[in-house]
């Protein structure tokens, strides 16, 4: 199997939660092949413009990605998708963050600090009551 193509286990999980092709104007673009596509998109971090010719016009790709984000469709395949691998066991929700790698952006080191202002006088009088 292909790095590119979804499973049918995995879509017919998620298939059902993208919106009905309309019945009027332009032939619709293949479902599944928009989220193969929008998949090798963010694993490979391209930019829209060079997704492979397999998956057809990169433009029509993206703006039913950009839709389907509007409508909260991927919201809900996360939401989905979260839901079985919870129920299954897969899913560890611990988290852990490091503090001391955060640093402050470059350009926020050489701001100057504003003295002499009406929160530095609440502060001293916070302090000295």
């Amino acid at each position: 199997m292909s790095r590119d193509v979804i499973s049918d286990d995995a879509w017919a999980v998620i298939g059902p939660l993208f919106p009905r092709t309309k019945s009027t104007g332009r032939p619709p673009v293949d479902r599944r092949t928009v989220v193969e596509a929008t998949a090798w998109r963010f694993r490979t971090g391209s930019p829209w413009r060079d997704l492979p010719e397999r998956f057809g016009n990169w433009n029509t790709i993206y703006k039913n990605f950009n839709r389907w984000s509007e409508q909260g469709v991927w919201a809900r395949v996360l939401e989905t998708v979260q839901s079985y691998a919870q129920q299954a066991g897969d899913v560890d929700w611990v988290a852990s963050i490091d503090s001391t790698i955060v640093r402050v952006h470059q350009h926020g080191a050489t701001l100057p600090r504003i003295t002499g202002g009406r929160a530095e006088l609440q502060e001293i009088r916070a302090g000295t009551a």
